[in-house]
């Protein structure tokens, strides 16, 4: 399954120095806007301990994380929605992404050009909503205009649309962005058809600098920037992109050793990685057995036969019964065999929804 997480920001706030760290992608990365014309993308591993676990019990050729793409957006400037800069480009990247992670800059360094002349965080993010929610306002007047029309004939659906792109204007009107519109059941059904820019998951990475990592309150940029996106429910992860490149750099084995001397517990990208992820509502389910110890990724909500399926299609069309094990079960007895003595092993067949950290082994007939 391949679900993708745009990376977009001005130009200048880190957006490619983040990408390098997480794909070790060397995109360039340089001082002046629209370095990053056409959009670099990196397969990443989702960081996941359980995975490692499950691997110290049982001890398997190989161990495969599951993964999610990370796309590098060219900037966005002021105009982007008229084709400003790289504007149509820019737009045109995001639609094909699943979820957005918005990179801010809440760092000052005179060194480093702001293509707006100042550090300002949310006046930053208003730039960037506003071209989105033109562009996307665009598409709403000609989805209203279209139901105006076919809704004269009676058709209840083109009425529905007409009432709700009615709002739905207003609301973009606004500069705010569709995630945040109220719907129906029916009016989702009509705006996700729109496939508009601004619906699309979103969370900010606030880049700040080294110091600020172990004293965020005292980051006057990144409290702002926290404070508005509490205000819209939107999750912000700070890091230091900087550090977070040089970490990139280093072998794995020196890796924990630089991480405590920065005062840190784990590289500021596992979390972005995470957000990304959860955002899209994925979850992880385990195989595991000597061959290999495998993470494979399904939509929060899904059964067992769907899952099974993310395997193989042959999997979900005959699927019999799934044997579920609790990963920290698998864990804390050493085998599936011990787990099966113990009852900790569970027969679930095709209304079962899988939990995120089952160890499951499908049977099937074809």
């Amino acid at each position: 399954m391949g679900f993708s997480c745009g990376i977009v920001g001005l130009p200048n706030v880190g957006k490619s120095t983040l990408f390098n760290s997480l794909s070790n992608a060397k995109a360039e990365a340089q001082n002046f806007p629209f370095c990053t014309i056409e959009p670099n993308v990196g397969i990443v591993a989702v960081p996941d301990p359980r995975s490692g676990a499950l691997s110290r019990v049982v001890h398997p050729d190989r161990e495969v994380p599951t993964s999610i793409r990370f796309v590098d957006i060219a900037g966005l400037v002021r105009g982007a929605s008229k084709g400003e800069g790289l504007g149509n480009q820019f737009l045109s990247h995001i639609r094909e992404v699943d979820a957005v992670a918005h990179v801010v800059r809440c760092f000052d360094d005179g060194n480093v050009t702001h293509v707006e002349g100042k550090i300002d965080p949310v006046a930053d993010v208003a730039t960037i909503q506003t071209e989105l929610c033109l562009k996307d306002l665009d598409t709403a007047n000609k989805r209203l205009d279209r139901a105006r029309k076919q809704s004269k004939g009676g058709d209840p659906v083109e009425k529905l649309a007409a009432t709700m792109g009615e709002r739905l204007v207003a609301h973009l009107d606004q500069g705010l962005p569709a995630r945040l519109f109220e719907v129906s059941d029916k009016e989702r059904e009509i705006l996700k058809e729109m496939s508009l820019l601004t619906a699309k998951p979103m969370f900010y990475v606030a880049n700040v600098d080294e110091g600020s990592l172990a004293a965020l309150d005292k980051n006057a940029h990144f409290v702002a920037l926290k404070r508005f996106a509490d205000a819209e429910h939107t999750p912000v992860v700070p890091i230091c992109a900087a550090l977070e490149a040089q970490i990139a750099e280093l072998e794995p084995a020196d890796r924990p050793e630089f991480l405590k001397s920065a005062g840190l517990e784990e590289p500021g990208l596992n979390a972005v990685i995470r957000s990304g992820y959860e955002l899209l509502g994925l979850i992880t389910y385990f195989t595991a057995g000597k061959q290999e110890v495998r993470a494979w990724t399904i939509r929060k909500g899904w059964t067992a036969p769907q899952a099974a399926g993310v395997i193989h299609t042959d999997f979900e069309r005959g699927f019999i019964k799934a044997e579920v094990i609790w990963w920290e079960d698998f864990v804390a007895l050493g085998s599936e065999g011990k787990c099966r003595e113990a009852g900790k092993l569970a027969i679930e067949g095709k209304e079962y929804v899988v939990r995120d950290g089952d160890v499951m082994h499908f049977r099937f007939n074809v």
